[in-house]
């Protein structure tokens, strides 16, 4: 009797084992860019379009020098217009919402009409010092994050507003619903409409940057420093790729859910690589 309920725990045991191991997930590099675009910072993909957004730093990331801008990049890898949208200073995360995109340029959120690639508006945000990802919820409410202060603002209506303050250093930020996810030094936090701040995964560099829903409760997560997670809302965190060893940064993600490909905005490397995942 013993040794059927052994054999019995054993084979539970081991159908378990089966599942997660099936559930590991990878990525597997597609294309990389030529490295001509300066200091991709984040990408966004245009499901619309089918297109990358890339915001490029052109410079230090902390400077009003007028270098920064927007690159056109194609699904395969082309870099289309290099210079799409110029005259920036230091652009990082960006947004998108019926026709316009959002871009967070230091203390100030850009406005570019996307049909023309032309600058409409610069809304600036007071207090802010390092303005850093940008998202946008479904009713056109924009949420940026500011790694200096540790504040997250609201634009509602073309005025911002303090929305709330993080732990340390926010930065990646997603709209799913009407919760914010948060990535802040290595955790990643849901703000549900009373604002209060629950943690859902920690355990990741402190460089943490960019996040991507996969589906439901399932997230991609970069760390700045080189490393790509899949983070689940129950806590599990799963490392996809490290490039540390060769100094290459992954920052920014964008993400094609239909085709499952995560796009890898590599900083000091100037390009973007495309990765699979599986």
């Amino acid at each position: 009797m013993k040794a059927k309920k052994y054999w019995v725990a054993a084979t539970l045991l081991s159908a378990l084992l089966s599942v997660e191991s099936k559930a590991q997930h990878s990525l597997e590099k597609v294309w990389e860019t030529e490295a001509v675009l300066q200091v991709p910072e984040s990408v966004l993909f245009d499901k619309e379009s089918q297109v990358l957004y890339v915001s490029l730093i052109d410079g230090k990331g902390g400077e009003k020098d007028g270098k920064g801008g927007v690159a056109l990049v194609s699904t395969d890898g082309k870099v289309k217009n290099a210079d799409w949208i110029t005259g920036l200073n230091a652009p990082k995360g960006l947004g998108k919402y019926k026709g316009k995109l959002y871009i967070a340029d230091l203390d100030e959120v850009v406005i570019a009409d996307i049909a023309t690639g032309k600058v409409e508006k610069k809304i600036s945000v007071p207090e802010a010092k390092f303005l850093n990802d940008v998202t946008v919820d479904n009713s056109g409410n924009v949420y940026v994050s500011d790694s200096q202060t540790k504040n997250i603002f609201l634009i509602k209506d073309g005025t911002p507003s303090l929305y709330h303050v993080s732990a340390e250093r926010p930065n990646g930020l997603l709209a799913v619903g009407k919760d914010l996810l948060i990535l802040d030094s290595g955790s990643l936090y849901k703000l549900g409409s009373d604002k209060k701040a629950v943690k859902l995964a920690e355990g990741m560099e402190k460089s943490t940057d960019g996040i991507e829903e996969v589906k439901r409760g399932e997230y991609i997560v970069s760390a700045w420093i080189g490393v790509v997670y899949y983070v689940t809302d129950k806590g599990k965190v799963e490392q996809l790729l490290d490039t540390r060893d060769t100094s290459t940064n992954s920052a920014d993600i964008g993400y094609d859910a239909r085709k499952k490909i995560v796009y890898v905005p590599t900083f000091a490397k100037n390009s973007v690589a495309a990765y699979q995942l599986k």
